[in-house]
């Protein structure tokens, strides 16, 4: 990769990572005090673990897109770029995320799919929680895995 395009690659992530940065401190503060029984904060709640999940995806295809943007199966896109996010990819980049990213990712992506799909459906707390505990974890992952990627160049 030439020095302009990783001028323009670190500017990328860094504009993106900034939006993330910005949404997890949004789901913080919404989440601060979170009570089983107010509807309406839980699904404020939702709604930022959803756009939390949906800006680090964006990441992620930033990344895919500088080096390999080639994941053709439709179907299953989402997974798969989360697993090639995880992978070296010899002479071309090293790995963006940790095994333990990749696992707080997926299992995001799977609410932010019922987020996305349950129309109708009530945000139960019990269900909310454990989503809540891993968005709240995932920045300071994501920034560490981010600044270990970086390096590399």
């Amino acid at each position: 990769m030439d020095k302009n395009t990783l001028v323009i690659l670190k500017s990328d992530i860094q504009g993106q990572i900034n939006l993330i940065n910005r949404i997890s401190n949004n789901l913080k503060n919404r989440a601060e005090g979170l009570q089983a029984d107010d509807i309406i904060r839980l699904e404020s709640v939702a709604y930022q673990i959803h756009n939390l999940y949906n800006a680090t995806e964006d990441l992620l295809k930033i990344v895919a897109t500088y080096f390999e943007n080639n994941i053709t199966d439709a179907a299953k896109w989402h997974s798969l770029l989360l697993q090639r996010m995880t992978q070296k990819i010899e002479g071309v980049r090293p790995a963006l995320l940790s095994e333990e990213t990749y696992f707080l990712l997926n299992s995001l992506r799977g609410f932010r799919h019922f987020f996305r799909h349950a129309y109708g459906t009530p945000i139960e707390y019990q269900q909310l929680k454990p989503n809540l505990d891993k968005a709240i974890n995932l920045f300071a992952c994501l920034e560490r895995d981010l600044n270990q990627f970086i390096k590399h160049f």
